[in-house]
Protein backbone atom coordinates (compact mmCIF):
# COMPACT_ATOMS: atom_id res chain seq x y z
CA UNK A 1 0.00 0.00 0.00
CA UNK A 2 1.59 3.56 -1.23
CA UNK A 3 2.03 6.35 1.69
CA UNK A 4 -0.42 8.30 -0.07
CA UNK A 5 -3.09 5.82 0.54
CA UNK A 6 -2.11 5.28 4.60
CA UNK A 7 -2.01 8.74 4.89
CA UNK A 8 -5.49 9.25 3.27
CA UNK A 9 -6.92 6.81 5.56
CA UNK A 10 -5.53 7.62 8.73
CA UNK A 11 -6.67 11.59 7.97
CA UNK A 12 -9.75 9.97 7.24
CA UNK A 13 -10.14 7.77 10.28
CA UNK A 14 -9.12 10.76 12.47
CA UNK A 15 -11.17 13.07 11.29
CA UNK A 16 -14.19 10.41 11.92
CA UNK A 17 -13.14 9.21 15.44
CA UNK A 18 -12.24 12.94 16.01
CA UNK A 19 -15.70 13.86 15.36
CA UNK A 20 -17.07 11.88 17.98
CA UNK A 21 -14.37 13.02 20.94
CA UNK A 22 -15.38 16.27 20.08
CA UNK A 23 -19.74 15.09 20.43
CA UNK A 24 -19.28 13.35 23.92
CA UNK A 25 -16.85 12.35 26.88
CA UNK A 26 -18.89 8.88 27.50
CA UNK A 27 -16.79 6.64 24.59
CA UNK A 28 -17.95 3.47 26.24
CA UNK A 29 -21.64 4.04 25.04
CA UNK A 30 -20.31 2.95 21.04
CA UNK A 31 -19.24 -0.55 22.20
CA UNK A 32 -21.83 -3.62 22.13
CA UNK A 33 -20.50 -6.85 21.61
CA UNK A 34 -24.31 -8.06 21.37
CA UNK A 35 -25.09 -5.71 18.85
CA UNK A 36 -21.49 -6.45 16.63
CA UNK A 37 -22.35 -10.37 17.17
CA UNK A 38 -25.45 -9.53 15.22
CA UNK A 39 -24.67 -7.75 12.80
CA UNK A 40 -21.44 -10.04 11.62
CA UNK A 41 -23.73 -13.30 12.41
CA UNK A 42 -26.63 -11.88 10.45
CA UNK A 43 -24.75 -10.54 7.77
CA UNK A 44 -22.85 -13.84 7.61
CA UNK A 45 -25.71 -16.12 7.76
CA UNK A 46 -27.53 -14.27 4.86
CA UNK A 47 -24.44 -14.57 2.62
CA UNK A 48 -23.44 -18.17 3.06
CA UNK A 49 -27.44 -18.94 2.23
CA UNK A 50 -27.27 -16.95 -1.02
CA UNK A 51 -23.41 -17.70 -2.29
CA UNK A 52 -21.38 -21.02 -2.83
CA UNK A 53 -19.09 -21.43 0.96
CA UNK A 54 -15.69 -20.95 -1.15
CA UNK A 55 -16.71 -17.79 -3.09
CA UNK A 56 -17.60 -16.48 0.23
CA UNK A 57 -14.45 -17.26 1.33
CA UNK A 58 -12.67 -15.97 -0.86
CA UNK A 59 -14.78 -12.90 -0.94
CA UNK A 60 -13.82 -11.98 3.10
CA UNK A 61 -9.87 -13.77 2.04
CA UNK A 62 -9.47 -10.62 -0.39
CA UNK A 63 -10.79 -7.80 2.34
CA UNK A 64 -7.76 -8.43 3.74
CA UNK A 65 -5.55 -8.57 0.10
CA UNK A 66 -7.24 -4.71 -0.85
CA UNK A 67 -4.16 -3.44 1.36
CA UNK A 68 -1.08 -4.39 -0.56
CA UNK A 69 0.02 -3.00 -3.12
CA UNK A 70 -1.36 -3.08 -6.53
CA UNK A 71 -0.17 -6.07 -9.02
CA UNK A 72 -0.11 -3.70 -12.28
CA UNK A 73 1.02 0.42 -12.00
CA UNK A 74 1.37 2.85 -15.02
CA UNK A 75 4.91 1.90 -15.78
CA UNK A 76 4.67 -1.60 -15.92
CA UNK A 77 2.16 -1.35 -18.91
CA UNK A 78 4.87 0.38 -20.90
CA UNK A 79 7.50 -2.79 -19.92
CA UNK A 80 4.60 -5.58 -21.32
CA UNK A 81 4.16 -3.12 -24.73
CA UNK A 82 8.03 -3.57 -24.30
CA UNK A 83 7.84 -7.37 -24.05
CA UNK A 84 5.70 -7.71 -26.67
CA UNK A 85 7.86 -5.85 -28.89
CA UNK A 86 10.91 -8.24 -27.90
CA UNK A 87 8.74 -10.72 -28.98
CA UNK A 88 8.56 -9.69 -32.45
CA UNK A 89 11.59 -9.50 -33.25
CA UNK A 90 12.72 -12.97 -31.53
CA UNK A 91 10.20 -14.23 -33.82
CA UNK A 92 12.21 -12.02 -36.86
CA UNK A 93 15.21 -13.05 -36.33
CA UNK A 94 14.92 -16.73 -34.95
CA UNK A 95 11.33 -18.40 -35.87
CA UNK A 96 8.66 -19.91 -33.77
CA UNK A 97 10.84 -22.06 -32.08
CA UNK A 98 12.27 -19.25 -29.75
CA UNK A 99 8.91 -18.02 -29.43
CA UNK A 100 8.08 -21.61 -28.05
CA UNK A 101 10.95 -21.03 -25.51
CA UNK A 102 9.77 -17.99 -24.15
CA UNK A 103 6.24 -18.89 -23.76
CA UNK A 104 7.21 -22.14 -21.72
CA UNK A 105 9.08 -19.95 -19.34
CA UNK A 106 6.07 -16.98 -19.40
CA UNK A 107 3.72 -19.95 -18.48
CA UNK A 108 5.09 -20.82 -15.40
CA UNK A 109 4.27 -17.40 -13.74
CA UNK A 110 1.65 -16.33 -15.30
CA UNK A 111 -0.40 -18.82 -17.09
CA UNK A 112 -2.69 -16.72 -19.24
CA UNK A 113 -0.05 -15.20 -20.51
CA UNK A 114 1.63 -18.59 -21.63
CA UNK A 115 -1.21 -19.74 -23.14
CA UNK A 116 -1.96 -16.75 -25.03
CA UNK A 117 1.42 -17.23 -26.72
CA UNK A 118 0.78 -20.71 -27.31
CA UNK A 119 -2.63 -19.86 -29.48
CA UNK A 120 -0.15 -17.59 -31.62
CA UNK A 121 2.97 -20.23 -31.74
CA UNK A 122 -0.07 -22.59 -32.79
CA UNK A 123 -0.36 -20.89 -35.99
CA UNK A 124 -4.16 -19.60 -35.67
CA UNK A 125 -4.73 -16.33 -37.90
CA UNK A 126 -5.51 -12.82 -36.35
CA UNK A 127 -8.98 -12.74 -36.08
CA UNK A 128 -9.07 -16.26 -34.71
CA UNK A 129 -6.45 -15.35 -31.56
CA UNK A 130 -8.09 -12.21 -31.47
CA UNK A 131 -11.72 -14.49 -30.87
CA UNK A 132 -9.74 -16.59 -28.18
CA UNK A 133 -8.04 -14.26 -25.95
CA UNK A 134 -11.12 -11.88 -25.62
CA UNK A 135 -13.32 -14.54 -24.30
CA UNK A 136 -10.42 -15.76 -22.04
CA UNK A 137 -10.42 -12.24 -21.27
CA UNK A 138 -13.81 -11.69 -20.53
CA UNK A 139 -14.64 -14.81 -18.83
CA UNK A 140 -11.86 -14.58 -16.32
CA UNK A 141 -13.06 -10.84 -15.57
CA UNK A 142 -16.49 -12.33 -14.65
CA UNK A 143 -15.19 -14.89 -12.54
CA UNK A 144 -13.44 -12.36 -10.98
CA UNK A 145 -16.08 -10.39 -10.14
CA UNK A 146 -18.16 -12.56 -8.17
CA UNK A 147 -16.57 -11.73 -4.80
CA UNK A 148 -16.96 -8.05 -5.47
CA UNK A 149 -21.11 -8.92 -6.21
CA UNK A 150 -20.61 -11.00 -2.89
CA UNK A 151 -18.96 -7.70 -1.03
CA UNK A 152 -21.76 -5.89 -2.25
CA UNK A 153 -24.75 -7.82 -1.45
CA UNK A 154 -22.99 -8.02 2.28
CA UNK A 155 -23.12 -4.39 2.20
CA UNK A 156 -26.61 -4.45 1.63
CA UNK A 157 -27.35 -6.88 4.21
CA UNK A 158 -25.02 -5.70 7.29
CA UNK A 159 -27.62 -2.12 7.80
CA UNK A 160 -30.43 -4.58 7.35
CA UNK A 161 -29.51 -6.51 10.22
CA UNK A 162 -28.21 -3.33 12.13
CA UNK A 163 -31.97 -2.23 11.81
CA UNK A 164 -33.22 -6.05 12.88
CA UNK A 165 -31.00 -5.72 16.05
CA UNK A 166 -32.39 -2.63 16.98
CA UNK A 167 -35.83 -3.77 17.11
CA UNK A 168 -34.60 -6.78 18.91
CA UNK A 169 -33.20 -4.42 21.53
CA UNK A 170 -36.51 -2.30 21.49
CA UNK A 171 -38.24 -5.42 22.09
CA UNK A 172 -36.54 -6.40 25.05
CA UNK A 173 -36.15 -2.71 26.07
CA UNK A 174 -39.52 -2.50 26.36
CA UNK A 175 -40.16 -5.10 27.77
CA UNK A 176 -38.03 -4.63 30.78
CA UNK A 177 -39.31 -0.76 30.75
CA UNK A 178 -42.19 -1.71 33.36
CA UNK A 179 -39.62 -2.72 36.21
CA UNK A 180 -37.31 0.59 35.49
CA UNK A 181 -38.90 3.42 33.41
CA UNK A 182 -35.35 5.29 33.86
CA UNK A 183 -33.58 2.75 31.85
CA UNK A 184 -35.04 3.80 28.61
CA UNK A 185 -32.65 6.07 27.40
CA UNK A 186 -29.84 4.04 27.86
CA UNK A 187 -31.59 1.03 26.68
CA UNK A 188 -32.41 2.97 23.60
CA UNK A 189 -29.04 4.01 23.12
CA UNK A 190 -27.56 0.27 22.97
CA UNK A 191 -30.32 -0.49 20.71
CA UNK A 192 -29.46 1.70 17.99
CA UNK A 193 -25.85 1.19 18.44
CA UNK A 194 -26.65 -2.24 16.23
CA UNK A 195 -27.49 -0.10 13.08
CA UNK A 196 -24.91 2.19 13.97
CA UNK A 197 -22.81 -0.92 13.41
CA UNK A 198 -24.46 -2.06 10.62
CA UNK A 199 -24.28 0.70 8.27
CA UNK A 200 -20.39 1.34 9.50
CA UNK A 201 -19.73 -2.22 8.38
CA UNK A 202 -21.11 -1.34 4.77
CA UNK A 203 -20.06 1.76 4.48
CA UNK A 204 -16.14 1.20 6.13
CA UNK A 205 -15.33 -2.15 4.66
CA UNK A 206 -17.46 -4.06 2.25
CA UNK A 207 -18.23 -1.43 -0.26
CA UNK A 208 -14.65 -0.35 -0.26
CA UNK A 209 -13.58 -3.50 -0.45
CA UNK A 210 -15.62 -4.71 -3.28
CA UNK A 211 -15.00 -1.62 -5.06
CA UNK A 212 -11.26 -1.79 -4.65
CA UNK A 213 -11.18 -5.37 -5.71
CA UNK A 214 -13.43 -4.35 -9.06
CA UNK A 215 -10.76 -1.74 -9.77
CA UNK A 216 -8.19 -3.87 -10.09
CA UNK A 217 -9.63 -6.36 -11.90
CA UNK A 218 -10.82 -3.63 -14.61
CA UNK A 219 -7.09 -2.50 -14.82
CA UNK A 220 -5.88 -6.53 -15.06
CA UNK A 221 -8.20 -6.81 -17.51
CA UNK A 222 -6.64 -3.39 -19.78
CA UNK A 223 -3.70 -4.79 -19.20
CA UNK A 224 -4.44 -8.15 -20.54
CA UNK A 225 -6.21 -6.65 -23.88
CA UNK A 226 -2.93 -4.78 -24.04
CA UNK A 227 -1.14 -7.63 -24.47
CA UNK A 228 -3.71 -9.60 -26.27
CA UNK A 229 -3.77 -6.67 -28.94
CA UNK A 230 0.26 -7.07 -29.24
CA UNK A 231 0.01 -11.36 -29.62
CA UNK A 232 -2.67 -11.14 -32.25
CA UNK A 233 -0.12 -8.68 -34.78
CA UNK A 234 2.50 -11.42 -33.87
CA UNK A 235 -0.37 -14.02 -35.11
CA UNK A 236 -0.76 -12.40 -38.37
CA UNK A 237 3.12 -11.14 -38.15
CA UNK A 238 3.54 -7.94 -38.11
CA UNK A 239 6.50 -6.01 -37.72
CA UNK A 240 7.91 -5.13 -34.00
CA UNK A 241 7.31 -1.04 -34.87
CA UNK A 242 3.53 -2.28 -35.72
CA UNK A 243 2.98 -3.52 -32.71
CA UNK A 244 4.56 -0.60 -30.91
CA UNK A 245 2.14 1.15 -32.73
CA UNK A 246 -0.50 0.03 -32.26
CA UNK A 247 -0.07 -0.87 -28.54
CA UNK A 248 0.96 2.14 -27.70
CA UNK A 249 -2.45 3.76 -29.07
CA UNK A 250 -4.15 2.11 -25.68
CA UNK A 251 -1.74 3.85 -22.94
CA UNK A 252 -1.18 7.51 -22.00
CA UNK A 253 1.30 9.33 -24.20
CA UNK A 254 3.35 10.12 -21.15
CA UNK A 255 4.07 5.93 -21.10
CA UNK A 256 4.32 4.81 -24.34
CA UNK A 257 7.21 2.15 -25.29
CA UNK A 258 9.96 3.75 -27.71
CA UNK A 259 11.39 1.17 -29.81
CA UNK A 260 14.96 3.71 -30.55
CA UNK A 261 14.87 4.68 -26.88
CA UNK A 262 15.54 1.22 -25.36
CA UNK A 263 17.42 0.25 -28.13
CA UNK A 264 19.89 2.16 -27.09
Amino acid sequence: MSFTTILGIMVGLGLFIGSIFISTDNYLVFLSLSSALMVVGGTLAATFIAYEARYVLLALRLIFKIFRAPQMGRGQLTGEVGRVVKWGYLLQKKGINALEQEAERVGKDEPFLGWAMEVVITGYDGEETAEMLHNAIDNAFSRNLVPVAILKSMAAAAPAFGMIGTLVGLVIMLDKMADDPTSLGAGLAIALITTLYGIVAARFFFLPAASKIQQREEIMRFRNYLIAEGLIMLADRKGPRAIQDRMNSFLDPAIHFNIDKSSK
